[in-house]
């Protein structure tokens, strides 16, 4: 068995999203890793440059969890410059500060400048560099700007797949259109103001009735409060009806309780 069996749809490959680019992978697994993570964020595109081991490896397809389709289609080069020849503009990531004078831009700002170049029919890559040291000086004068992830300076460490995956996001991210929050509410739907009026007169009506408004002079405060609770969230048409019937019930017992015998 050699691990390239099946695989999932990953839906479609754009003509133009950025070329991930491997500089001399070190193991199979992490370029497994790798597809799995570009499919995550919808990058599709992959180049090898001198992987240690050769290539294909089997590993990497068992590691890819199904994103066997970029894999398949991964093409291997001898250096930097070959995988590169094609593209218009190249980005290379930057774990550590170099002595070299070049726009340095962080994920997000990279990611915006990716689609603004793909939107004018622009081919691009991003460089990652190998395991264990990252990109060297050579590598990255074949880019034409830095990235660096604004992580924690005393913890910057992420292995290769992890480093794909925060540009793939955000390459995602740039033109999601995703709310930032959303209730769910299944079979269900928001209360209306109606609804949610009815609910609070017959919580109210039933308060009365067993004297827990008896105080006069508190009884607007307590009201407003009650009011404030439930108009505070997305009340849902099927929890009044829950809290209906809560109600309902407490008054049939208390009503239950006070008949003789």
């Amino acid at each position: 068995m050699t691990g390239r069996e099946g695989g999932a749809d990953i839906g479609p490959i754009g003509e133009n999203s950025p070329v991930v680019i491997l500089v001399r992978p070190q193991l199979a697994e992490n370029v497994g890793t790798t597809a799995r993570a570009m499919a995550n964020g919808g990058l599709f595109h992959l180049r090898l440059v001198a992987p240690r081991d050769g290539w294909p490896q089997s590993r990497a397809w068992y590691a890819s969890s199904g994103a066997h389709r970029i894999l398949d289609a991964a093409t291997v080069h001898d250096t930097v410059d070959d995988a590169v020849a094609d593209l218009h503009r190249v980005m290379a990531t930057c774990p550590r500060p170099r002595h070299i004078v070049k726009t340095v831009m962080t994920p997000r700002g990279a990611a915006a400048e990716l689609r603004a170049r793909a939107a004018q029919g622009l081919r691009t890559g991003i460089l990652f560099g190998p395991e264990r040291a990252g990109l060297d000086n050579e590598d990255m004068a074949r880019a034409d700007t830095l990235v660096r992830y604004p992580l924690n300076p005393d913890f910057m460490s992420l292995n290769l797949a992890q480093a794909v995956l925060v540009m793939a996001y955000e390459w995602w991210m740039a033109e999601d259109t995703t709310a930032p929050r959303v209730l769910m509410t299944n079979e269900t739907r928001v209360a209306t103001k109606g609804e949610l009026e009815n609910f609070l007169s017959h919580l109210t009506r039933e308060l009365d009735a067993c004297g827990f408004l008896r105080n006069e002079q508190k009884r607007p405060g307590m009201v407003r409060n009650l009011r404030h609770l439930f108009q505070r969230g997305d009340v849902t048409e099927q929890e009044l009806r829950t809290m209906h019937g809560v109600i309902t019930e407490l008054a049939r017992g208390r009503k239950s309780g006070q008949t003789p015998g």
